[in-house]
């Protein structure tokens, strides 16, 4: 017979910038299908340049793994199909953890833009539907807001939340149709997203997040 155990463990997660009272925007960002948050996070790293007042934290998913054989470059994975519920909570435990130390650090009008990537959109939609506070903006770059979450609690976080949803134009995951079809979705639940598109594939782009940021 299968049991569970809960245990403690250490999680990881990067840091660009310092907090204090003094910090006025905070970035959560959620990397994707097996990428490193030290990797990820360089992508963001105009945003505390330009502004010293900005804070971005980037965690990492729990689990590690050999991307290619049994060496060589690691990965992260928020959850697999495997036990995945109990994957889920142990990450929203860990991202709640993680932005109660984090903003305990800063005045409570800190503004807090959480963004998720690929895989990372799910996780950062699973967490914000359980998560003790509410952002100022939620970003879904490259990935869709899971339908397993309970309808009242997606309305109770979509309703008045600025929403921006990326993607490709050449996004080998997401056809102009699925894009079109996550906004309808967000739409039915309550939200009102912006959708933004670029000329790219499944990536990040510095000049869609500099307009996100308003970073000239």
């Amino acid at each position: 017979m299968e049991r569970h155990l809960t245990v403690a463990r250490t999680a990881r997660y990067q840091q660009l910038g310092d907090l204090s009272a003094a910090t006025k925007h905070v970035w959560f960002v959620c990397h994707g299908y097996g990428q490193l948050a030290a990797y990820f996070v360089r992508h963001f790293a105009f945003l505390t340049e330009a502004d010293p007042h900005t804070v971005v934290i980037a965690p990492e998913g729990l689990s590690r793994f050999y991307l290619s054989g049994n060496g060589g470059r690691v990965g992260a994975s928020w959850m697999t199909r495997d036990d995945r519920l109990y994957e889920i909570e142990d990450h929203v435990n860990f991202l709640n953890q993680l932005a109660e130390k984090v903003l305990d650090e800063c005045l409570p009008d800190v503004q807090v833009t959480v963004l998720g990537f690929s895989q990372g959109t799910a996780t950062v939609s699973r967490w914000l539907a359980q998560a003790w506070f509410r952002p100022s903006h939620l970003v879904l770059w490259a990935g869709g807001f899971p339908e397993d979450i309970e309808a009242t609690a997606v309305n109770r976080l979509l309703q008045g939340l600025q929403l921006t949803v990326v993607v490709g134009t050449e996004d080998e995951y997401i056809s102009p149709e699925k894009a079109a079809l996550q906004e309808q979705q967000l739409q039915q639940f309550g939200g009102s997203p912006t959708l933004i598109t670029f000329a790219g594939k499944h990536e990040l782009n510095r000049t869609v997040l500099e307009q996100i940021a308003g970073v000239e």
